[in-house]
């Protein structure tokens, strides 16, 4: 049996009180941080292929479905506000399509040709990176994705929960964070889900900052599309270009569009 189909370490969960309930589940959250621990030479080793790869005018493609794929879309839609990266740079498909994000399309996981089906738009090349999120390791939408993916030449990965599993086997860089049955037996939402969530943070953050997309500790690319994002632009300017008034700063930064476009004006005339 599958790791995270295994009977959970807790019984009796609908006799358990509200705070014996809560008490559980952050009980089992904590094994979770450890177990991506473990994982960190295969994550170091995707993110220097993607970085390389995208430095070539590659791309990163997450595939999932159910809970695996909306984390995928989560971490891509994030990719372009925070880091001001082109929106087709990190892509995010789900199985069952867009509407699937918000509507469980459940039956769209079990075609094995229908993730790389819903690449063929996007002309996948050699110099492209494919992940496969699925916390069975077993989804045949994702597997028959990562299968045609590396037949090409692409580089492909995988994130799973369970250890040597059909995803692991069809791919370059298996990731495999085992965080052990869910509280409620099978909620691979729960442990599983956070653990994908905490390594496509370690990913996408680190193939940013590598490529440039962070000085010192600071998103100097991200988009100014709220009054926090320009409040927060306006204070990062007034660090580096060391500017006391903080209404200049923030001038500065409705000028020119971004916080390194802003530093290096100023930085240049002065």
């Amino acid at each position: 049996m599958k790791i995270t189909e295994q009977p959970s370490n807790y019984n009796h969960l609908d006799q358990m009180s509200v705070r014996e309930l809560l008490l559980g589940m952050n009980q089992e959250d904590q094994s979770v941080p450890l177990a991506v621990e473990k994982c960190i030479p295969q994550i170091e080793k995707l993110v220097e292929g993607v970085v390389e790869r995208m430095k070539k005018g590659g791309r990163l493609f997450y595939l999932g479905a159910g809970t695996s794929g909306r984390l995928g879309i989560l971490d891509a839609s994030e990719i372009p506000p925070t880091y001001g990266a082109p929106f087709d740079l990190v892509i995010g498909l789900i199985a069952g399509g867009d509407r699937a994000i918000r509507r469980a399309v459940e039956a769209a996981e079990d075609s094995l040709e229908g993730g790389w089906n819903d690449m063929q738009p996007f002309k996948v090349g050699i110099e492209d990176v494919v992940v496969g999120i699925a916390a069975s390791g077993s989804t045949p939408y994702v597997i028959g994705a990562v299968r045609e993916a590396k037949k090409r030449g692409v580089l492909t990965a995988c994130i799973t929960c369970n250890p040597d599993s059909p995803l692991s086997r069809e791919v370059d860089i298996p990731i495999e964070a085992i965080v052990g049955p869910e509280f409620v037996t099978g909620s691979t939402r729960m442990k599983s889900g956070t653990a994908q969530k905490l390594i496509l943070n370690m990913i996408s953050t680190s193939v940013m900052i590598r490529l440039g997309r962070v000085k010192g500790n600071k998103m100097i690319d991200m988009q100014l599309t709220n009054a926090k994002l320009v409040d927060r632009g306006a204070r990062m300017i007034m660090e580096e270009a060391g500017i006391d008034e903080y209404e200049f700063a923030k001038r500065l930064l409705l000028l020119h569009g971004s916080v390194r476009k802003a530093v290096d004006h100023y930085s240049s005339n002065n």
